[in-house]
């Protein structure tokens, strides 16, 4: 970009959760601005498919598989990305989601909540952004700065019927986000940074269902959502690449504990 501030050519970015909608959206967004993009996934051949979208449009990445959750994985992975491309400006954690059995439905009540189940989502949303952080945090303490982009939810902040576990795990985000800003900036500078972006409602894979019938048009879910948004639409992948690369650039560069909420005006109406 014509504009230093929010320049990215050079970084290199450690991104999980890079093949989902949302995720392979801003990762290929971010190659194009010039970043390298560190694609951490379980799915080898979803990486694979990621870079060769990735270089054809111009960019830069690599791909290392691992289970975010799993400690061993992140390990090697850590030791594969030294030897690789031999240090890390910026980590994305966009690994997360949510599970049918997770979820309370209307015709359930709180006492057919499936506890396993429930652990599973926490693990993967919080685990799943907490571990990937302790073990990438050491290349860019090497380096003494680092930034650390999280992805938390509507749902963290504005507690949803149906979806306790995932909004609970969001909120332990929210937490979390704001409580590493202030320990890695008390305990090793300024120039460690920590936030999150919080999207409203973006039609995925895993809410498309829940949102929308078959023929496209709204469930009686989504038609509540879209009374709720005062922009009166879902989100589209796009709407989220402005704060993205804000927060990834040196135009946030005093920017830290912060939850950015992505939303079309959701968080502010009261329904009302």
């Amino acid at each position: 970009m014509s504009n230093s501030l929010f320049n990215l050519s050079g970084k290199i970015i450690a991104f999980s959760g890079a093949t989902g909608v949302l995720g392979e959206a801003m990762s290929r967004y971010l190659a194009k601005e010039g970043a390298t993009i560190l694609i951490l996934g379980r799915n080898e051949v979803k990486i694979e498919d990621l870079i060769v979208k990735i270089k054809s449009e111009g960019g830069k990445a690599e791909g290392f598989q691992c289970d975010v959750t799993d400690e061993d994985q992140l390990k090697k992975a850590v030791e594969e990305v030294k030897k690789t491309v031999g240090r890390i400006d910026i980590l994305i954690n966009a690994a997360g989601g949510n599970m049918p059995s997770a979820v309370i439905r209307p015709d359930q009540n709180f006492l057919d909540l499936d506890a396993k189940a429930l652990k599973k989502v926490m693990d993967l949303n919080y685990l799943g952004t907490v571990l990937p952080t302790k073990h990438f945090l050491p290349l860019m303490l090497a380096q003494n700065k680092g930034n650390i982009i999280n992805i938390s939810s509507m749902a963290a902040s504005r507690p949803m019927t149906r979806v306790m576990g995932y909004a609970s795990a969001k909120a332990a985000i929210d937490n979390m986000t704001k409580w590493l800003a202030v320990e890695l900036a008390k305990k090793h500078g300024p120039d460690f940074r920590v936030n999150a972006i919080a999207p409203g409602f973006f039609l995925t894979e895993q809410n498309r269902t829940l949102l929308t019938e078959n023929d496209g048009s709204l469930t009686s879910r989504g038609n509540q959502i879209i009374e709720h948004t005062p922009m009166d639409r879902f989100g589209k992948p796009e709407d989220l690449f402005g704060a993205l690369q804000w927060l990834c650039s040196d135009a946030s560069a005093f920017v830290t504990g912060t939850i950015i909420p992505i939303d079309g005006g959701f968080s502010a109406f009261s329904g009302v």
